[in-house]
């Protein structure tokens, strides 16, 4: 007997097929799929894609055969993978010197006649074989031939899809990694700005008071100007912190409550003055969910109609209606609209539809970025239609969580 030499390239040949994390992996239909055809078609009672490891050689998908491995150096396919690109036919494996003493051969099920087609990666590495095995001698046709190529290369498309599925697999966790980093560093940098910001509005009150005289009106002009800034670096880092927080929630925490009740909440919260009308939904809704993630969610849209309402009477339309899978709420106001060229991104990050509020302060495109999040940890969607000048629809879903 023959022991099979070693591929000039065996270390990157072994580096590829340890990249492609294949062995003793569990059984794939879409191999044995393959498997089971070039059984079929070239008539013959086994099929196999085989791995050639260091010492091993393992056996991904089999038909017609029951040896998940055996040792490198009695394998058929270690002999057909130094030979990459070339089919290695042998009609009968007892006139061929490599193979005299073989146990392969004096098995109860002896393997007379072999065909491998070498696997390839895409360097060119060979790192195993699509082989097909008869118990007696026999040949194949160029039909046969052809189909058998074709399956293999079928093979090594599915072992290029593996390799890419794996590298963006470790792409996502690299991802996952410095998202989870950012969102810890954003965080902690926002709570350890918010005490020195305190400090410097309390600060600007107590020059104000003891010390407005002295100053000339340009003087406590600044002064307002320094507070108001604070107040306005204070409101960022409160959104920044709600926009990382909302990726923690999730749909546990569960309560039952009425629609209404959480919307007369917030409108007494929001302190609403006569210029507005709020409608709320016509008839009561009992909700099962987490109410601080609905209660954030509909404070920021509401908060956003009042903030870009340019009309006399500012209108907020609310209705919320359920099947037996979600409850569909909806949010709709008469105030400025969003610009057509804003609709796609309004969800995004530090995205904002328009340049100032009804009192003229920027917005930080924070707000339905955390509207998105937490819509999404209730396993919803959202939408958005708008007429610029005419007012903004806002549509989200929330499942509802089987008993």
């Amino acid at each position: 007997m023959q022991i099979p030499a070693k591929p000039i390239n065996e270390q990157d040949r072994l580096l590829e097929l340890q990249q492609l994390k294949l062995m003793h992996t569990e059984a794939d239909a879409n191999f044995d799929i393959i498997t089971r055809l070039a059984s079929a078609i070239c008539d013959v009672p086994i099929a196999l894609i085989s791995l050639i490891d260091a010492d091993k050689q393992w056996f991904k998908s089999k038909t017609g055969w029951d040896i998940c491995d055996t040792e490198r150096d009695i394998s058929f396919c270690a002999h057909a993978i130094l030979q990459p690109k070339d089919i290695t036919i042998i009609p009968d494996s007892r006139l061929d010197e490599r193979f005299k003493d073989n146990p392969l051969l004096t098995s109860d099920y002896p393997v007379i006649f072999y065909t491998g087609v070498p696997l390839l990666t895409k360097k060119g590495n060979a790192i195993g074989t699509l082989c097909i095995i008869d118990h007696k001698p026999k040949t194949l046709s160029n039909s046969q031939i052809t189909s058998l190529k074709d399956l293999a290369s079928q093979v090594e498309s599915l072992f290029e899809l593996r390799k890419s599925n794996l590298q963006l697999r470790e792409v996502e966790s690299l991802l996952q990694k410095k998202n989870e980093q950012l969102r810890k560093f954003a965080g902690t940098v926002s709570h350890d700005m918010k005490m020195p910001l305190a400090n410097m509005i309390l600060t600007t009150d107590i020059l104000k008071a003891k010390y407005a005289p002295s100053f000339d009106e340009q003087g406590n002009n600044y002064l307002s100007y320094l507070k108001q800034s604070s107040f306005s670096l204070s409101e960022y880092i409160d959104n920044l912190l709600s926009y990382y927080e909302s990726e923690e929630l999730t749909v546990q925490n569960l309560e039952v409550f009425d629609l209404h009740d959480l919307l007369e909440d917030i409108i007494d919260l929001l302190n609403i003055n006569e210029d507005y009308i709020i409608n709320l939904p016509e008839n009561g809704i009992d909700i099962q969910t987490n109410k601080s993630a609905l209660n954030q969610i509909l404070l920021n849209l509401i908060t956003n109609s009042l903030k870009y309402n340019d009309k006399e009477t500012g209108i907020i339309d609310i209705n919320c209606v359920e099947d037996h899978a979600y409850y569909y709420i909806q949010v709709s106001d008469n105030g400025k609209g969003i610009p057509q060229d804003k609709i796609e991104s309004i969800f995004d990050l530090f995205s904002t539809a328009s340049e100032t509020d009804n009192k003229g302060k920027k917005g930080n495109g924070i707000g339905l970025s955390t509207v998105r999040n937490l819509v999404h940890s209730l396993d919803g969607i959202i939408s958005v239609s708008s007429k610029e000048k005419e007012g903004a629809t806002f549509d989200f879903t929330i499942k509802k969580v089987s008993a």
